[in-house]
């Protein structure tokens, strides 16, 4: 009887940048990433849950895919240019990848970005503190983890750093009109954990693969 080798792990990730979660009177909802530092770079990819339950991963190059796959599930991945770009003047984000075109208006701090805001910095971004920020992320926000397993059973721990409301969205996935804003209901099911049922743009460090 022959044994399959066994696998060695997959390296950890430490990845920084923001994270929106939206929904749609359609129906859709998204998750839009934009990393300002990762292993791979920056980069921008959107999770899109479609109102049928479709999970569907935009991704700008395979090995994003290969990393975002890992953690979360999906049944369908795009290779296509995904761009975001946030203009402060306007606090608006246009998000453009294959069939979607979304602008997101941002609004006020929301009360869980307030409350970071009292913790020191040192205390935010340290590992030890992870837990205590889940419990509280979880009062403040019911439904939100911020520790869990990904898809292959990687460790992920995100710590939020800020947070901001999401007061405004016209999005459009091909030729369909999404409609506008609406909580992130029900929650996406890529990974352990959904985005805020209230639209927000979250600031947020994310360590991957390390206990």
């Amino acid at each position: 009887m022959t044994h399959a080798a066994t696998s060695a792990p997959a390296p950890a990730v430490e990845l920084a940048g923001h994270i929106a979660g939206v929904g749609t009177a359609q129906g859709t909802r998204l998750v839009v990433g934009r990393w300002r530092r990762s292993p791979l770079g920056g980069f921008a990819d959107v999770m899109v849950e479609r109102a049928d339950g479709t999970r569907v991963l935009l991704a700008p190059r395979d090995d994003v895919a290969a990393l975002v796959t890992r953690l979360y599930t999906f049944d369908a991945v795009h290779l296509v240019d995904v761009r975001v770009v946030a203009d402060r003047a306007t606090r608006t984000w246009t998000v453009v990848g294959g069939p979607l075109h979304a602008r997101l208006t941002l609004g006020a701090r929301t009360p869980l970005g307030a409350l970071l805001g009292l913790v020191p910095a040192r205390l935010v971004t340290a590992r030890a503190t992870a837990g205590l920020v889940d419990t509280v992320a979880g009062l403040v926000v019911p439904g939100v983890r911020t520790r869990g397993r990904g898809a292959d059973g990687s460790p992920e721990v995100y710590v939020p750093r800020d947070q901001h409301a999401v007061v405004a969205l016209a999005a459009r996935w091909g030729g369909e009109d999404l409609g506008p804003l609406r909580p992130v209901d029900p929650p996406v099911r890529f990974g352990f954990s959904s985005t805020p049922a209230n639209p927000a743009v979250t600031a947020i460090e994310v360590s991957i693969g390390t206990s």
